[in-house]
């Protein structure tokens, strides 16, 4: 089988279901090749404000019956007694004031679902097999068939097609190397209640690491340890889980799915954009699941290449190697923010000077707020800028061709 289309895209995590909701809206013929079969497991389930002018765009609405409201984070060192809460609300004027904790079987589908109903084509259960390019196409072999295309769109996730075929994988060194994570079902009533009051993703901090605790709807709880230095096993998820008292009383009398260890995610690539393609989300770059920044840059980097995309498509300039030009300096000074704070997070006196201060400048930590919701293309936030000296842009899009 062959065929031949505006755009192809691989994966249909969230980037690639942004994506080709955006380019189909627009009225581009997309096609999207996606390994597994929908519903499937997928870990990362925090969102950030930052996404929900977004989520309007694609026509997605999140509620709290399928999904947890999140208000915030919380970060916790119970060696030392601290701990501290922000909520989004306390954020910068203009950041919004709430995101939500995702079962990501359920939102995957509902994104990919969006999608299809705007007329893109998602072909589940088909893996790609090569890339090739020519000044005229992308040809793309699956094991399905060949589809031929002006443009190509890797959104495949920490596979990082792309990258690993073109040798671009370069790792980033002293972030967090894996995770050891598992579902908690079961919560009591009480802690239900205790933890749906707010949605708030919990941070613990540990040794060489943090452990996550995010809050599903039916009673879950989704907890992971990451490490950036020592052995990262099951033991390390069960020592870390009875170390703490707080995840201990929470967890008691639940049912712990099966454990699952994801290794060495903290990369770049080194090749994510070339003459008719561009890679988006994990398959661009990766960094650390600390501050839940993934889904949102993957989602928000996807809005910005389509709105490049669809006007170069509609002048026959979709090979020039400049198009995506304004896409890389925009998504460089995101993850240059966020770099800079998980390196700080990891390897300073940051956390406790800042997060746990007892008496914080108010401008400083509503600027820090609206970081952690994702809100880093904004020109007034006087604590990115103490974070990084690169460019920042606001979030302008692309008005017209």
């Amino acid at each position: 089988m062959s065929s031949s289309h505006d755009v192809v895209i691989i994966g249909a995590g969230p980037g690639g279901s942004t994506a080709a909701n955006l380019l189909a809206a627009a009225g581009h013929d997309v096609v999207v090749v996606e390994r597994a079969v929908f519903p499937r497991f997928h870990v990362g389930e925090s969102l950030l404000p930052a996404d929900l002018p977004l989520l309007e765009r694609l026509g997605v609405e999140l509620d709290g019956r399928s999904f947890q409201f999140k208000g915030g984070a919380e970060f916790i060192d119970e060696r030392s007694g601290d701990c501290v809460t922000y909520l989004f609300r306390d954020a910068l004027d203009g950041t919004p004031d709430h995101a939500w904790q995702v079962e990501r079987a359920v939102f995957d589908k509902l994104l990919a679902d969006a999608a299809t109903s705007r007329g893109a084509v998602i072909r589940y259960g088909e893996a790609v097999r090569t890339v090739s390019f020519d000044d005229d196409a992308v040809r793309v072999e699956s094991d399905a068939g060949s589809l031929r295309a002006r443009y190509l769109i890797d959104a495949s996730g920490q596979d990082a097609l792309l990258a690993r075929e073109l040798g671009a994988v370069e790792p980033i060194r002293d972030l967090g190397r894996a995770a050891v994570f598992a579902h908690y079902e079961g919560l009591s009533p009480e802690v239900q209640a205790e933890l749906g009051a707010q949605g708030n993703v919990k941070v613990f901090m540990i040794e060489d690491g943090w452990i996550w605790a995010i809050p599903l709807v039916g009673g879950r709880l989704s907890v992971g340890v990451i490490k950036w230095r020592g052995k990262i096993d099951e033991a390390l998820h069960e020592r870390a889980v009875a170390a703490s008292p707080i995840l201990r009383r929470l967890t008691r009398g639940t049912t712990r799915r099966p454990l699952r260890i994801l290794g060495n995610f903290s990369f770049r690539n080194r090749r994510a954009v070339g003459p008719r393609y561009i890679c988006i989300g994990d398959a661009a770059c990766f960094l650390d699941p600390v501050f839940s920044s993934g889904i949102s840059l993957a989602m928000l980097g996807a809005e910005s290449v389509t709105d490049l995309l669809s006007c170069g498509l509609e002048r026959g300039d979709e090979a020039d190697p400049e198009l995506m030009q304004p896409h890389i300096e925009r998504m460089e000074s995101a993850y240059g923010s966020f770099e800079q704070l998980i390196r700080r997070f990891y390897h300073s006196k940051m956390i406790h000077n800042l997060f746990f201060a007892s008496e914080q400048d108010p401008e400083l930590r509503r600027g820090l707020i609206s970081v952690l919701a994702g809100d880093v293309w904004r020109d007034d936030n006087r604590f990115q800028a103490l974070l990084t000296a690169s460019k920042r842009r606001g979030r302008p899009r692309v008005a017209s061709c």
